[in-house]
């Protein structure tokens, strides 16, 4: 459902920035006639702040954690965590979403994305064991990210634009339940 609202919310966007024309404003007329046009548009707007909401909420606990202590294979703020521990309590004491345990199973069960199309809540993955996807944290926006980064550390924000995490990239992945549970009634 998801996808239908986002193409026709690019068809109206696509209406609206058309300069006035007898057509358009004519179908404008016919949909907004037949309740079409605002019940579309009120729906859009409801799925985009769920969706904020969801993210907003998912940033908000995974910040609650911050100073947690790493713990190799730690999935609990009593016991510390591991980052992938840490991303899969987020995700389950968020949405109520149990991720896979280890870093690369969460790459694989999530949807890849580009770096640009980053947002609140999705999650950043990193090569810092010589091998694919064997580091994950939570994208915060503007560049930061949240995540338990090693042995006597604390779970804590950096930025990916340092260039310690630039070099090391593996890429970005988004949770689908999140657009899915937001967007049903």
């Amino acid at each position: 459902m998801h996808k239908w609202l986002a193409v026709l919310s690019l068809v109206c966007a696509s209406v609206h920035a058309a300069p006035p024309t007898t057509i358009n404003e004519d179908m404008d007329k016919l949909l907004a006639d037949r309740g079409l046009l605002t019940h579309t548009i009120d729906q859009l707007e409801q799925v985009r702040q769920n969706v904020s909401s969801k993210a907003s909420d998912l940033v908000v606990n995974a910040m609650g954690f911050l100073g947690v202590p790493y713990k190799r294979g730690g999935n609990s703020a009593e016991t510390g965590f591991d980052c992938s521990g840490f991303v899969r309590a987020t995700f389950e004491k968020t949405i109520g979403l149990v991720l896979p345990r280890r870093a690369n199973e969460q790459a694989a069960a999530t949807d890849q994305i580009d770096k640009t199309e980053l947002r609140p809540g999705d999650l950043v993955f990193f090569n810092t064991m010589k091998r694919a996807f064997s580091h994950v944290g939570i994208y915060l926006g503007d560049g930061k990210f949240i995540h338990a980064p090693r042995s006597g550390s604390e779970v804590r924000v950096e930025d990916m634009r340092a260039a310690y995490w630039q070099r090391r990239f593996d890429g970005a992945r988004r949770v689908a339940p999140i657009e899915e549970s937001a967007s049903k009634p």
